[in-house]
């Protein structure tokens, strides 16, 4: 399972402006939060990587933080249905093509 390194914190604080460090475990839980239900509904990835997955976790982050969660997936639902498909499984795509 994927946890969330201090080294991911520290870039999502950055993305977030936040200087301070009296939120950490809370920005820990909700980034943890929002990378299992993109995990959920696009595949596993990992936090370590640039890519849309860690764009996700930390744009549904953003949105829970600032308490409106119930935007961001109709907000980035393109962003998500392409990443899910993008992000299937060889052997999924190789039974799609017989």
């Amino acid at each position: 399972m994927q946890s969330v390194t201090d080294e991911v914190l520290e870039q999502f604080k950055s993305y977030m402006k936040i200087t301070h460090g009296s939120e950490d475990n809370s920005l820990k839980r909700l980034l943890f939060s929002s990378y299992l239900r993109i995990k959920d509904l696009c595949g596993d990835f990992s936090l370590d990587e640039e890519g849309i997955g860690k764009d996700l976790v930390f744009g549904r982050a953003r949105y829970m933080y600032n308490d409106a969660l119930e935007y961001f997936e109709p907000n980035f639902l393109t962003l998500i249905n392409g990443f899910a498909l993008s992000n299937l499984p060889d052997e999924v795509i190789k039974d799609e093509e017989v």
